[in-house]
């Protein structure tokens, strides 16, 4: 019979239990540990054993060190976050997300992205109920008055919304009026979600919610939309914490802490 590995602390095998140390140290410097007994109290490891690991990841670049001021998160980190950014563009990792969103609630879901101006539709997973929405992939809507645009200027200030409201106006009418806008898009922006009540297309509503990146930005956002039939007040109600969550799974995949 062949002899087994031998194993380190919780029977993990010495080289992934150097991994997981090595990957504590990481975790250590980014919450904010500085210098070695810092370090070593978070992994409970020696001072030998810690120096150790944290002089082989200041090698390969996962860390820095600087007298005086100790040890920091390294280039190769920003590499490869970097890389994994452009690996996972946000179509592809809300897609899965999406697809389990639109089987349970059963209403179509559009994803998008601000253009400039608009909101441009990136992706739409039509729903099964026995309407149609006249929407379509690569076609740009306005971003005053779509759930989705909304959702994805949650972040900017009034002004920068006051200027989208009047981009609405000088292209026709507005509902509601101004004051009422602002008021409802600061309530969104306290609540993470943003609705649209008929003011983009008479009978159809949404509920919306931004998709942030890695850095805590707002990249991005989705709908959950159906007419008015099928969305009354309540339902849109019962929708927000379903698209809250599905959002922040999505910016949970594209690194978002939260």
């Amino acid at each position: 019979m062949a002899a087994k590995p031998s194993t380190g602390e919780g029977g993990a095998a010495p080289g992934s239990q150097t991994l997981l140390r090595g990957l504590a140290i990481l975790e250590a410097v980014a919450g904010g540990a500085r210098d070695l007994a810092a370090l070593s109290a978070a992994l409970g490891t020696t001072r030998s054993t810690t120096h150790r690991l944290a002089a082989a990841l200041v090698e390969q670049r996962y860390l820095t060190f600087a007298p005086r001021e100790g040890y920091g998160l390294g280039p190769k980190l920003l590499e490869l976050g970097f890389r994994a950014q452009q690996a996972a563009p946000v179509t592809r990792v809300a897609r899965p997300h999406l697809d389990r969103l639109s089987e349970s609630c059963g209403d179509t879901i559009h994803l998008g992205v601000l253009e400039g101006e608009w909101a441009l539709y990136l992706d739409k997973l039509p729903g099964r109920r026995r309407i149609a929405i006249s929407s379509r992939i690569g076609e740009r809507q306005p971003v005053w008055s779509t759930g989705l645009g909304k959702a994805l200027i949650l972040d900017l200030d009034e002004a920068r919304w006051r200027g989208f409201y009047r981009l609405g106006e000088a292209r026709g009418g507005h509902s509601p009026d101004l004051a009422t806008w602002l008021e409802r898009m600061r309530a969104y922006a306290v609540r993470g979600i943003a609705y649209d009540r008929e003011e983009n297309e008479p009978e159809v509503r949404c509920v919306a919610g931004p998709i942030r990146d890695a850095s805590g930005a707002i990249v991005a956002a989705f709908s959950v939309t159906s007419t008015v039939q099928y969305m009354d007040e309540a339902r849109m109600e019962d929708l927000a914490g379903t698209v809250r969550e599905a959002a922040l799974a999505i910016s949970r995949d594209l690194g978002w802490a939260g």
